[in-house]
């Protein structure tokens, strides 16, 4: 092919260019046979595209095919879910570590190859995971990586704008792309096919919500397909997700569904229950005299109902407040309603103490009511002259304060959670090298990547550790809070069981913590029997577009594809050309031999 080349392409009736792009400077409708030229100074790309539509031609396949690749084992659910998601807006729920991402990349593929004149989206929350998933896809299915480009709220928005022009396929964080949208910097009508990664997230006005709001206020024609390892903490949170990212598609899979059976290691998992111990049992009976002084107040005025004190919550104080807020008992007029807001600030600001007591420790709870008496948490006098009037906590905090401020030799460490570091020690084999993983992108992908070569063999991590990274092989997770939403649970317990068995260890405090970890896995229970039993009425996004021209029904074909080495270094157009002869760079699409029944 040399010169200008000339092919045909397929319209879709509704304005939207499939299987080719329009003639330069043409803007009528083309019908189906219809042939246009590709200018002599195109990317041999370009090429690529015309060389496979005739190559399927050739071979009868039809009007059209869509291509799945066996350069990787073949997996029947990642093979079943990939189709569904080309024709629907789906949302993918699959256990970490079984090919998300993946499934992804072939969907990106195709809808790269049926719309060469489109743009294709991939968001991920953080600029870490944007950055391992843009090599993730391409060492799946190969897109040329001079089609590819990472965006950064770094970049200027006019360079951004010249990107967006000459790049197809694109990674980035949501918010990015809700700043180009709302600059026109990004053009929506030409975007095809958005992949949102950790979709669990898009709920309320998370930027995941904002951009498909924006998309949708100009084009209707594209598809959504979500990847999360949860689809939410409750059936409510789901609803929110499908809702907000127009799902009309769910395909689940959880540790128990048979398909999935062959690919995934045993992960066993061991609840350890620490009791608190004499000493921390003592300091809670005290703790609890200081909150039930100020929590009778609230009860003698009918503003609150009896409760045990060990079993009441933070957040069941902040809704009785906003009740009372709503709806004031008529016996509570003027300046008494403004001591009792006190009261319920007061109160839900120790039981935060409370808290930290029971999860962290004696140490926790000094260091965060030191902050309330010496003023360093802001304004909060009403609540330390309180608590200075209030001899039963007085002596507590001075007691605390000669413990931590003034410490004998070493005494204080028998107040902290000592049986909780006993059980660890027991858990852990002997650790030579660790270190700890930071919340900063430009350190976090250095550290995973040592951690992935054996540079050390422990990572200590915040929340960052757990979604979406590729940590490598895990063999121990282990963790020390709980929440009643599972998402984080699930998302940590990922992070093992990938290459062989994994084991994790959740280290709880006896009582509240215990609790919410056992509402945590029932939830779970509850979202997932809802949704493969379809029992709950999920409301379902009913317009999810066609995005291919009536009568074109693309047939599975199973394709070897070579991909070359991804270049970190982002490459040249010029380095990557010179690749090309050696059948790197790009799949190898345009042999009919290579494509396998």
């Amino acid at each position: 092919l040399s010169g200008s080349t000339r092919r045909s392409c397929f319209s879709s009736g509704g304005g939207s260019e499939v299987w080719g792009a329009p003639a330069s400077g043409s803007g009528s409708e083309r019908q189906a046979g219809a042939e246009y030229v590709i200018p002599e100074d195109d990317d041999d790309d370009d090429v690529m595209v015309v060389a496979v539509y005739e190559a399927e031609r050739r071979l009868q396949l039809g009007d059209a095919v869509w291509i799945y690749p066996t350069n990787y084992p073949i997996r029947e659910y990642q093979l079943k879910i990939s189709e569904a998601a080309l024709f629907q807006n789906t949302l993918v729920c699959l256990p970490t570590g079984l090919g998300k991402t993946f499934i992804a990349a072939v969907v990106m593929y195709n809808f790269y190859r049926w719309y060469p004149a489109g743009k294709i989206v991939f968001m991920a929350p953080t600029k870490p995971l944007v950055a391992q998933q843009i090599e993730a896809c391409y060492k799946v299915m190969g897109i040329p990586q001079e089609h590819m480009a990472e965006l950064t709220g770094s970049t200027a928005a006019k360079q951004r704008q010249e990107v967006w022009r000459a790049k197809r396929v694109f990674f980035l964080t949501p918010q990015v792309m809700v700043n180009d949208l709302s600059r026109d910097t990004c053009p929506a009508r030409q975007i095809k096919c958005v992949v949102i990664d950790e979709a669990h997230k898009a709920s309320g006005n998370h930027a995941y919500c904002q951009v498909i709001r924006q998309l949708i206020s100009q084009t209707l024609r594209f598809r959504v397909l979500a990847l999360s390892a949860t689809p939410g903490g409750d059936t409510k949170s789901v609803q929110a997700v499908i809702s907000n990212l127009l799902i009309s598609h769910i395909e689940l899979r959880s540790e128990e569904s048979p398909d999935i059976q062959a690919h995934s290691h045993q992960r066993s998992v061991e609840k350890v229950v620490v009791p608190l111990g004499e000493k921390l049992s003592a300091y809670q009976a005290r703790y609890i005299q200081v909150l039930e002084k100020f929590m009778s107040r609230l009860v003698q005025n009918r503003v609150m109902a009896h409760k045990d004190l060990r079993t009441l919550s933070k957040y069941q104080l902040i809704l009785a407040r906003d009740q009372f807020r709503k709806n004031p008992a008529p016996h509570i007029k003027g300046s008494h309603q403004g001591v009792l807001e006190g009261d319920f600030a007061l109160c839900i600001s120790l039981y935060h103490g409370y808290e930290l007591l029971m999860q962290m420790g004696l140490r926790s709870l000094f260091f965060y009511i030191q902050g309330i008496m010496d003023g360093s948490r802001g304004q909060m006098s009403r609540a330390k002259n309180e608590l200075q009037r209030t001899p039963t906590f007085m002596d507590l905090y001075r007691e605390m304060e000669t413990m931590f401020l003034k410490p004998p030799d070493g005494t204080w460490i028998l107040h902290k959670r000592m049986s909780q570091i006993q059980r660890l020690t027991e858990v852990f084999t002997p650790v030579k090298r660790f270190h700890m993983l930071p919340h900063y992108s430009h350190k976090l992908q250095f550290v995973v990547h040592r951690f992935r070569q054996g540079g050390f063999n422990t990572l200590v991590s915040t929340c960052v550790g757990e979604e979406g990274l590729d940590i490598g092989e895990v063999d121990l997770i282990v963790c020390f809070d709980a929440q009643k939403n599972p998402t984080r649970l699930v998302q940590r317990m990922g992070r093992t069981g990938r290459k062989r068995q994994g084991r994790i260890v959740i280290i709880l405090a006896e009582g509240r913590e215990e609790r919410t970890y056992n509402q945590s896995q029932s939830n779970k229970r509850s979202v997932y029997k809802s949704i493969t039993g379809n029992r709950s009425g999920f409301r379902m996004y009913p317009s999810s577009p066609r995005m291919l021209p009536d009568g074109v029904n693309p047939q599975l074909h199973k394709m070897y594809i070579t991909c070359g080495q991804f270049d970190h270094g982002g490459g040249s157009r010029r380095s990557v050309r010179g690749r090309r002869s050696h059948a790197e760079g790009r799949p190898s699409l345009i042999h009919p031999q290579n494509m396998s029944e």
